[in-house]
């Protein structure tokens, strides 16, 4: 699986994480300790954080003059682990030239630094164009999670559990009528639709709404990590979340999101009465430990702010009070590695068994016959998958309900502003 997802790039950090010759940045990445640093031309470099001279780690590193100087003994590397000098070996001894670091390529675009720690093409596959990193100025933060990466993600593909997890506390009278949520505190007994795609697979979920119409919630898994998930108004923004993995046990969130709307309600809720939804979560302080980025205050260690008279009273079903947190707590909680002969799915499971079902078979694919991976080299292929929340004719199909919102949705091209489609 590490060799599958080697094929695509990969978000690294944010772009603000990294200054012009700044302090490195420790990354985990794949199970890989790497630095990040950003030279005085403001190139973005990734590479083993340790030197190949001794071993000893560049993170300890000098950060000038277009390169990262190793403090051991001088040696000095450009972003692509180019040894540009080695001032304690003689002149005549000199042998920098054939020395490299190992490095990665890096790009950036909209606020977010890409990696590719491919290493069987001598040159990388396009930029995925994945259309909320199309937004010039799109919302992204980033969220540590203490499990395996697919744990972490399969939490987005499950629409079932918002009925209870986040708005379990809810009566339909709770919230204005053209709340996107609504229709969940409606009904919490959503059936399913599962497609696979070009880029990975999407479901609806849908329910009757009590206007008459049929509520959807669509939403998609994209190769390798990624989904688009439901909460959103399906026509005036666009939303991705990566789920990179650090180690086996340690994934990272990269949340991007942007549109013409207010923001995404899954993050600004309010009651009727104007009342939050949701509290904001707070962040540990950063530290340059391996985990030391983008930790949450309220971790496992502290129940995830469990608050049991919150839950007794009605203010949170779960009495945790963050709507991302609560998909933290009930994640960790299975262990960093779950094992699913525990488990016994139900039909609101279908997405989670297709997903798990079409990444083995890709990876298996890559590893036994060489065959690409879906989307690795197709750029343009994660603009067929667009995520949201509608209300719909209740006689009308899934698919074409979904194209016909996708027509009259507001998009986001590669290297074009908003437009509205006819």
């Amino acid at each position: 699986m590490g060799e599958f997802m080697r094929q695509y790039w990969m978000p690294a950090a944010l772009s603000s994480e990294v200054k012009a010759d700044g302090e490195p940045v420790r990354l985990m990445l794949l199970g890989e300790k790497l630095i990040a640093f950003r030279d005085s031309e403001g190139r973005v470099g990734i590479l083993d954080h340790r030197c190949p001279h001794r071993c000893a780690s560049l993170f300890l590193g000098r950060n000038e003059e277009s390169g990262i100087r190793c403090v051991y003994h001088g040696w000095k590397f450009d972003v692509s682990g180019r040894c540009v000098d080695m001032p304690n070996v003689p002149v005549r001894q000199d042998f920098k030239d054939k020395v490299h670091a190992k490095a990665y390529r890096t790009a950036e675009r909209n606020g977010l630094v890409w990696v590719y720690m491919g290493r069987q093409q001598a040159s990388p596959p396009p930029l995925p164009n994945i259309e909320a990193n199309l937004i010039p100025d799109n919302e992204i933060w980033c969220l540590q999670r203490e499990c395996n990466w697919l744990q972490a993600l399969e939490g987005d593909i499950d629409t079932s559990h918002v009925g209870f997890l986040h708005v379990g506390m809810l009566s339909p009278e709770d919230l204005d009528e053209d709340h996107p949520m609504r229709p969940t505190v409606v009904n919490r007994t959503p059936e399913y639709e599962v497609r696979s795609t070009d880029w990975g697979a999407m479901y609806g979920g849908f329910r009757p709404n009590d206007d008459g119409n049929m509520s959807w919630r669509v939403a998609h898994f994209m190769f390798p990590f990624w989904t688009q998930t439901p909460n959103a108004r399906f026509s005036t923004r666009a939303i991705a979340r990566a789920w990179v993995p650090m180690d086996d046990e340690h994934s990272m969130l990269f949340d991007i999101s942007g549109g013409i709307d207010e923001g995404n309600p899954a993050y600004i809720s309010k009651r009727k009465t104007g009342e939050p939804l949701y509290e904001k979560f707070v962040y540990e302080p950063n530290t340059t430990d391996w985990y030391g980025r983008w930790r949450c205050r309220d971790r496992q260690h502290n129940d995830w702010g469990l608050d049991r008279e919150s839950q007794r009273n009605g203010t949170q079903y779960t009495g945790i009070p963050n709507i991302t947190i609560q998909d933290q707590a009930v994640t960790e909680s299975m262990g960093p590695i779950t094992d699913h002969a525990h488990e016994h799915l139900a039909p609101t499971d279908q997405m989670i068994a297709r997903t798990r079902r079409i990444v083995l078979m890709a990876a298996r694919a890559w590893r036994d016959k060489g065959v690409l991976p879906p989307g690795a080299h197709q750029p343009d292929v994660f603009m067929g998958a667009r995520a949201g929340s509608f209300l719909h004719d209740p006689k009308v199909s899934l698919d074409d309900a979904y194209r016909e919102q996708l027509e009259k949705a507001v998009r986001w091209k590669p290297e074009a502003k908003a437009v509205a489609e006819a």
